[in-house]
């Protein structure tokens, strides 16, 4: 390899100002600057001299384009094409490629005509000002201390050496490409592009037009890839909140690059100083086993058998006739059809992985192969190095691999126990199967009677990333048909709350990773959790911390698994082993209320009408707990963090905690232990523990009054009003309602601000006597020609009512306030 003489410095994120040279723009520069273009007789050259750029010609063209390649190769090789698709078709004297002041690199013809712009200043704080020419082959852009643009962000048929390929989510076409020329006289966008998978797994695809899959590289698995090997490379996989790419330096010092053929392939060539050409050493797809599911469905290529397609154990061509005339695109299909409780896997040693996995990382290859036995449509599953891959439907895309390291699990429905074993006689294959099969079916049988035990005390554990959320979506209108619905025969159905692995759950959230956390309140923190359909959840997992703990978790359990309400958050499942407590609910994307409402940046998006929504979303499902579900619940801890908000951002009431179940003809009780929200609770409760119902429409109409203002209850601690209550009577009174509504909304006149501040204030009296009803409420909602009662002075207006709450009861107190903030779920 040493007669392989190119030598290449390393790529630099940020410029010195070194690097920058003075001086005009001309032949043998490695910079050029906002005012001194760049025409067509000169060259930009690279610090070392490894790179040029200007004008050139390809092959035969008569087309201009601007371009760089390689300065001391004798045979021009050009790695990056500004104007592809754009030439300068005749070349006057005046073409320039010009930095404006405005920051934009702008290529004219001779006529001045814009031909082509990199829009190098679009989105960025600062202004480029200059463009230089790396030793690696990138063009930069940038402030004199930054790179602000790139080529190596916008690459063209050439993947040079710390360059980029992957997906970027900053740039305005995220995903990095090569993409051939049409042909060796044309670099516009030819039919072959190569490229990371869009769905973000590290792996290379190769596409016709970008649609038909015709290579692929099989995932990377933390070295290399299986057809796309280290050769005089070393490959990169990096990863950040913005980015997922490939790099990758070279060992030697040696000119390569890996380029995307017109004519369908990815080759990687260096350059021979001895015989001054590109030498190829790399080229895929080598043979007919590399094309993209050759075999079709369920088959594997090995090109050294004949014929080169096989199917796995287990399977048959679905068309003997095509497979024998070579046509193998149908595939595979079993021959016999699986059952859901089908769990045996027949292992296949020797090959390359299928395409499309669904992977996470797993403690065990035994917690990975029960997270596909889990799953009915879960075909096969394969453990690596702490990787878990599972696959769904047909396998696509595998072949003969003799290096490769690991086996491939395939679901079937008759395990083959003793593969490529010939028995010497029936007789052998008896004595063997009968004690087998009569273990297997003892084995079964008190595993069977040791789950029924198990599913009495409710102690069988379900995998969380199965979950079917499609079904149990169907379960949220009317709870009586869940807790006490009849089976034929007049018995009652019970309603049994799923319990999930831990192990599952842990799989789900990326073992509770940060990136996952959604949230942190009284009760532990909330990560959102992935489901192998691309569905998520909410975990709500209990902190060692919390004040709150089993008996509020239970509480919360019981209650809300017979709530069933469209604007009441439904609870699927729960966690509880050794020491973790879980709860698994719907997950809400747009999170919780005062997300919104408290937030400059964000309020505008809830309108008025949007807010009206909410308002009577709360209602109707408080007016369901207090008097049309089965129980009568006090939720006690409403507030704008528990209310999350769905899709179309509907309300769902959230966090029953702290919750209690009222008799039929009980009205009120009374706590020693007071819980809740500052700003939100009664009088009656927090100065001496009595909680009904109307302790309910109290904290509603605190949570009215503050999605109608955009202000925080506790948010006057230094104004001249105590409270949020204060600001609105004060306003009320002196009748200036209307300073009272978020300013950030447009009313439409069909609407009444008025009415609703009214109900609001109706809601917040000091009497709980004096409070109406979320029947009520509804009522005066819903009839605008209602004549409502004038409302008392609020509660907690002066700060001679209540203060903060601090209030003793004999030998103990009662403010032990829940003041937590869910960020949502």
């Amino acid at each position: 390899m040493l007669a392989f003489l190119c030598t290449f410095s390393s790529f630099k994120t940020t410029l010195g100002l070194d690097e920058i040279s003075s001086g005009k723009t001309g032949t043998g520069n490695q910079t050029f600057r906002s005012g001194q273009p760049l025409y067509e007789d000169q060259r930009l050259v690279s610090k070392g001299g490894q790179f040029e750029m200007g004008f050139f010609s390809p092959g035969n063209s008569a087309n201009f384009y601007v371009g760089i390649w390689y300065k001391n190769i004798s045979v021009q090789t050009v790695v990056w094409v500004a104007n592809r698709e754009t030439p300068i078709r005749q070349f006057y004297n005046g073409s320039r490629l010009e930095l404006t002041t405005s920051g934009n690199l702008i290529l004219f013809d001779g006529l001045s005509k814009r031909i082509w712009a990199a829009n190098s200043s679009v989105g960025l704080s600062s202004v480029p000002n200059k463009g230089v020419l790396l030793d690696d082959g990138n063009f930069v852009l940038s402030d004199g201390l930054t790179i602000l643009w790139q080529s190596f962000d916008y690459l063209t048929d050439t993947w040079l050496p710390s360059g980029k390929l992957g997906i970027d989510k900053s740039l305005i076409n995220q995903r990095q490409l090569l993409t051939s020329w049409k042909n060796p006289d044309d670099p516009a966008l030819g039919k072959f592009s190569f490229g990371m998978d869009p769905r973000g797994s590290p792996e290379f695809f190769m596409w016709k037009n970008q649609k038909q899959i015709l290579w692929r590289s099989q995932v990377w698995n933390g070295n290399n890839f299986a057809f796309f090997p280290n050769l005089l490379t070393n490959f990169s996989y990096i990863i950040n909140g913005q980015a997922k790419y490939f790099t990758y330096n070279i060992s030697a010092p040696i000119a390569t690059r890996y380029v995307m053929t017109y004519n369908g392939q990815i080759n990687q060539l260096v350059w021979s100083e001895r015989y001054q050409k590109w030498e190829l050493i790399f080229s895929q797809p080598a043979d007919s086993c590399n094309n993209f599911a050759v075999c079709g469905p369920n088959g594997f290529c090995n090109i050294t058998s004949s014929p080169a397609c096989n199917c796995y154990d287990g399977f048959q061509p679905h068309s003997q006739e095509e497979w024998q005339s070579a046509n193998w695109s149908a595939g595979c299909i079993r021959k016999k059809p699986l059952q859901c409780s089908s769990n045996g896997f027949n292992p296949v040693s020797g090959i390359s992985m299928p395409a499309n996995s669904q992977i996470m990382d797993l403690e065990s290859a035994q917690v990975c192969q029960f997270a596909c036995s889990g799953n009915c449509s879960c075909t096969a599953y394969a453990y690596n190095g702490g990787r878990c891959s599972l696959w769904t439907g047909d396998l696509l895309d595998t072949r003969a691999l003799v290096d490769f390291q690991g086996d491939l699990y395939v679901r079937s429905a008759d395990v083959i126990l003793a593969k490529g074993k010939k028995k010497s006689s029936v007789l052998v294959a008896l004595s063997i199967t009968i004690p087998l099969l009569v273990c297997i079916s003892l084995t079964y049988l008190l595993w069977r009677i040791c789950r029924r035990k198990h599913n009495k005390k409710g102690e069988t554990s379900e995998n969380l990333l199965f979950l079917n959320l499609g079904f149990s979506s169907k379960q949220n209108t009317d709870s009586n048909n869940i807790i006490t619905g009849s089976k034929p025969g007049g018995e009652k159905k019970v309603f049994n709350l799923p319990q999930f692995s831990f192990s599952s759950i842990s799989a789900a959230t990326d073992n509770f990773s940060p990136a996952n956390k959604l949230g942190e309140g009284g009760f532990g923190p909330v990560y959102k959790g992935n489901l192998f359909d691309g569905h998520s959840v909410a975990v709500k997992r209990l902190s060692t911390r919390s004040g709150q703990g089993l008996e509020e978790l239970k509480n919360e359990t019981v209650l809300i698994a017979k709530l069933q309400h469209r604007n009441l958050v439904r609870l699927l499942g729960c966690c509880i082993e050794q020491d973790e407590k879980i709860l698994i609910y719907e997950y809400m994307p747009n999170k919780s209320l005062d997300l919104f409402i408290f937030d400059p940046s964000k309020k505008y998006l809830l309108d008025w009408r949007s807010r009206v929504q909410i308002i009577e979303g709360i209602t109707q499902g408080l007016l369901y707990l207090h008097q049309h579900s089965r129980l009568r619940i006090i939720h006690r801890d409403l507030k704008a963090s528990n209310v999350l908000l769905d899709d179309d951002m509907n309300p769902k009431i959230s966090d029953f905690g702290m919750a209690r179940i009222f008799g039929e003809d009980e009205l009120q009780a009374n706590t020693n232990r007071i819980v809740g929200t500052y700003g939100y609770m009664s009088p009656e409760y927090a100065m001496e523990g009595l909680f009904s119902v109307k302790s309910d429409v109290f904290a509603f109409g605190v949570l009215l009054l503050e999605i109608l203002s955009g202000k925080k209850s506790t948010g006057f601690r230094h104004s001249d009003c105590l409270s949020l209550l204060g600001y609105a009577w004060e306003l009320w009174i002196s009748e200036r309602v209307l300073e009272f509504i978020d300013s950030d909304l447009e009313i439409p006149s069909s609407f009444l601000p008025l009415r609703f501040m009214h109900v609001g204030l109706l809601c917040v009296q000091e009497s709980p006597s004096d409070r109406p009803t979320m029947s009520d409420v509804l009522a005066m909602f819903s009839n605008e020609h209602m004549q409502l009662v004038f409302p008392k002075k609020p509660a907690f207006t002066t700060s001679g009512s209540l203060g903060l709450g601090l209030v003793s009861t004999g030998n103990y107190s009662v403010n032990t306030l829940s003041t937590s903030v869910m960020d949502g779920r």
